[in-house]
């Protein structure tokens, strides 16, 4: 594959209609949590079932991945076809949130959605990949970019006229079966397609071994502890920080600026990760999110064009590393077990999510506030550096 042929003019609309897709497919991920105001007024549950809508969704996605993984479904389905199907799943499940009659089924049905991600993003990677050579991390950016839009969608949704979350549930619903058509009818596999293979825990373990896929995934998992929290409980803290006094729907705008922001943060990172490196690219945006992560305490006290600086310059960097640890594992993997090695980075790094989401607002309780809370995401970003550093410590090797 490093030795591919001029690439394909295709490959651009190919990214394009695949980004649409995503931004559409990806809705459902915060569709209950950017609404969960109006659902714990209405079932009149408290803080912790709260927190525990955004970790079904984090707990289904890690089953879906793992039994991806395990069966190897990337690897030995036709990608688009994984796509579309894991996408009409999606948006069922999340239309059961409206059916749902007790917190049992509103939790089941948040978990179903999860699953059926799982077999929309780490496949849409590999999709990608297919496609670039050449220019592989700033495509691997700009779909993670467009991942990041659709999360933020449900916010502005909820924040524009203060939509009903039925509405709210409906209108993610619709668009995930937009992305699902759009997938099915204009994405094709492209011109540089990865071995199709039967996968063996044999090659589960040869993942493992592998060095290069060990650090990038160790990076990936620093830059998760902090992400999903950061991005689960911005708008909880922006509606508690002292310039916007307790607003839902500034708070609801805020929340929707900062997670945007990522699609800038991914998009630049894929550019730089092509001409300086990945793991360099991914160190520099992991030290940037971890100093927002110590001066958000500060902002939280400050005037509202300070908070505002701050939820842009943390949100376009929190996630713009991310893209950089796929791309990684896609240079370093065995090409049998893209798809496979994919989906099992991604499930850790969900099950690590479940951690910080349920931390943080323990923490806030205890503490009193909710200021300081996001001090504890620091050693995400510690980890992710030092796993970038050894990474880079290889001299010339891939991605560095």
């Amino acid at each position: 594959m490093q030795d591919a042929p001029t690439p394909s003019p295709r490959r651009w609309t190919a990214l394009l209609f695949l980004a649409l897709a995503l931004v559409l497919s990806m809705t459902p991920w915060f569709s209950a949590t950017a609404v969960v105001g109006q659902l714990r007024a209405q079932w009149g549950f408290g803080g912790s079932m709260a927190a525990w809508l955004t970790i079904a969704v984090q707990l289904g996605f890690l089953a879906g991945a793992l039994v991806s993984a395990g069966l190897g479904i990337a690897d030995r389905f036709p990608v688009r076809r994984v796509i579309v199907v894991a996408a009409l799943g999606a948006a069922l499940a999340n239309l059961l949130v409206l059916a749902a009659r007790s917190p049992g089924e509103l939790l089941a049905a948040r978990l179903a959605t999860g699953a059926f991600l799982a077999g929309v993003y780490p496949p849409a990677l590999k999709l990608v990949a297919t496609w670039f050579v050449r220019g592989r991390g700033l495509a691997l950016g700009v779909l993670i970019g467009a991942i990041t839009l659709g999360s933020a969608a449900p916010h502005l949704l909820n924040a524009v006229g203060g939509a009903d979350w039925r509405r709210v549930i409906a209108w993610t619903t619709a668009a995930t079966v937009v992305g699902a058509l759009v997938v099915g009818a204009l994405v094709r596999e492209g011109p540089y397609p990865f071995p199709v293979a039967r996968v063996r825990l044999a090659d589960l373990g040869a993942i493992l071994r592998n060095r290069g896929v060990v650090l990038a995934t160790l990076g990936y998992l620093g830059h998760m502890w902090e992400l999903y929290a950061m991005w689960a409980w911005f708008a909880t803290f922006a509606a508690t920080a002292a310039a916007v006094g307790g607003d839902p729907r500034t708070a609801a705008v805020l929340a929707f600026v900062a997670i945007a922001a990522g699609l800038v943060g991914c998009v630049l990172a894929g550019v730089a990760s092509d001409r300086i490196g990945r793991a360099r690219t991914a160190a520099i945006a992991l030290a940037v999110s971890g100093a927002c992560c110590v001066l958000a305490g500060f902002a939280h006290a400050a005037p509202l064009a300070l908070f505002l600086a701050l939820a842009l310059v943390w949100g376009a960097s929190v996630i713009a590393d991310s893209a950089q640890f796929s791309a990684l594992v896609t240079e370093h993997a065995d090409p049998r077990t893209v798809g496979t090695a994919l989906t099992l980075q991604l499930g850790l790094g969900f099950l690590l999510t479940v951690a910080t989401i349920w931390i943080l607002p323990l923490l806030a309780g205890a503490l009193g506030s909710w200021r300081w809370v996001f001090l504890a995401l620091v050693p995400g970003p510690v980890l992710g550096l030092v796993a970038m550093g050894a990474l880079m410590g290889r001299g010339a090797g891939r991605g560095a």
